[in-house]
């Protein structure tokens, strides 16, 4: 048999050649596609919000920033909008001549996306600043300083106690925390310091994360009210928490000091150095200092409100019972449940000036008191009457509830709170199921529910967070004394 020809074989090599260049090279071609089609998909990682900076912000007019609902970063108190964080913020939106716009984050795990998504420029919640976040986001200068505390619950029968025995059956060392369960934000800074602390004690702490659906000041409530045993803070948070709930221990430090800051995109350059030139002069203010020390220092929204009752003579409540008679046969309200109102707003004191610029005896917010004609300086007759007037008024915007004495307590409430936090917890007992013409039992447990991030960011409640143990007890106080008033003065 002969062999085959060179020249045929060849041809064939030659031709197979050719196919495979021809594959080949239809596979760099659709390669090279697909490379191109590369710009437009990170145009579209990018997304427009992405590249929002200084220029681009006074351009729209306004600084959008991811608050949370919480005492220190952002809250509505009797219709004013509150909060260290969004003050300070509220204070660099007028210097460069924009709006503040406040964009509610209602899950934590998602600040960093919807910063760089662009629908918010700024972060503030109490942010701490870490190595992992600094790879992602920048940080501006720092606005406080603070550390992480322990966050435990004082005894059942601790007030019967003395300090020195109810502070032995606390922690009061780090490495008893061995063994026990903690409950904190699972991406926060907490997190990261149980692991280390379980390293450095060489035991095993019990960490709980939950999801940032949870706030951290819902974990101190969870504390005070037995469902949890041991959460963390920052001092500062866990300091203004301690004011609502005096069952809690905040003294055990876990931490060295840590900077908290704001939160921007790694892009926004212009923004950062102009704020940063703006707080470095702005911390050096009184103005700042004030800022400070009203969320930090003062006396908070609690008021401090005690159990106690004035020292009684059997024949007057106070010095001032004379214009709380008057104001009661002009306004139609029990002159003893005026005076118990009075009582627990400032224990009659006609010069009170406390958290948010609540003024006088009967604690008017500045832009409320004008209306019923009581300013910082008016006499103590002039803001009794106004009081009365405001209450009054408050009873007939509640003039659906049937029950006269349920009727006044939503008026209470509303003077205490602010009607629209009111509202929302009577929506949300009529959707849950209660009745939302009583309060006894039905809106005052909503009230409480309120401090709840599930129930505060349900679709029906349009005003937000609020601490609603405050109210809470602002009613059942004022109404066990005046209950009290009643039998001892006619």
């Amino acid at each position: 048999m002969k062999s085959k020809s060179p020249t045929l074989y060849s041809t064939v090599r030659m031709k197979l050649l050719q196919r495979y260049l021809l594959f080949l090279l239809t596979g760099l071609v659709l390669f090279s596609c697909v490379m191109e089609k590369e710009p437009e998909e990170d145009v579209e990682f990018k997304r427009p919000g992405i590249d929002i900076d200084l220029p681009e912000i006074l351009k729209k007019g306004k600084l959008t920033v991811l608050f949370e609902n919480s005492s220190t970063s952002y809250f509505n108190y009797r219709g004013k909008q509150m909060g260290f964080e969004y003050e300070l913020l509220k204070q660099f939106a007028s210097e460069i001549g924009v709006e503040l716009e406040v964009n509610i984050v209602h899950n934590l795990d998602s600040l960093i996306e919807m910063l760089n998504r662009g629908e918010g420029d700024m972060i503030a919640c109490n942010y701490t600043v870490t190595k992992e976040r600094s790879k992602v986001i920048s940080f501006t200068e720092p606005i406080l300083q603070t550390h992480q505390v322990l966050i435990q619950r004082k005894p059942e029968d601790w007030k019967s106690m003395k300090e020195k025995e109810w502070r032995e059956q606390l922690i009061n060392d780090p490495t008893e925390l061995a063994g026990k369960d903690v409950h904190v934000w699972k991406n926060s800074s907490y997190y990261q310091r149980l692991m280390h602390l379980q390293e450095e004690i060489g035991a095993t702490i019990n960490i709980e994360g939950v999801s940032g659906h949870v706030s951290g000041e819902e974990l101190i409530e969870m504390v005070s009210a037995g469902l949890i045993d041991y959460t963390i803070a920052e001092q500062n948070v866990a300091a203004v928490n301690q004011r609502f709930y005096d069952n809690l221990s905040i003294d055990l430090d876990l931490s060295f000091k840590q900077n908290i800051a704001f939160g921007l995109r790694k892009k926004s350059f212009l923004l950062k150095s102009k704020f940063d030139e703006w707080l470095v002069e702005f911390k050096k203010k009184p103005h700042f200092r004030y800022i400070k020390r009203k969320y930090f220092e003062m006396g908070h929204i609690t008021h401090n409100y005690m159990k106690d009752h004035p020292t009684l003579d059997g024949t007057r409540i106070s010095p001032y019972d004379k214009y709380f008679k008057e104001a009661a046969e002009k306004y139609g309200w029990d002159w003893r449940l005026i005076a118990s109102v009075a009582y627990q707003e400032s224990k009659f004191n006609p010069n009170a000036l406390s958290f948010g610029g609540a003024y006088g005896m009967m604690q008017f917010m500045p832009n409320t008191g004008p209306t019923y004609g009581v300013y910082p300086d008016s006499p103590p007759k002039q803001q009794i009457m106004g009081g009365a007037k405001k209450l009054h008024a408050d009873e007939e915007f509640w003039k659906a509830v049937p029950d006269s004495i349920q009727r006044k307590k939503f008026a209470m409430a509303s003077y205490n709170a602010g009607r629209g936090h009111i509202l929302d917890a009577q929506r949300l007992a009529k959707k849950h199921g209660l009745n939302h013409l009583v309060w006894d039992g039905n809106v005052e447990k909503m009230i409480l529910n309120l401090s709840k991030r599930e129930y505060y960011q349900d679709e029906v409640v349009r005003n937000g967070m609020l601490k609603g143990t405050t109210t809470y007890n602002y009613i059942r106080h004022t109404f066990a004394r005046y209950e009290e008033w009643k039998q001892i003065y006619e």
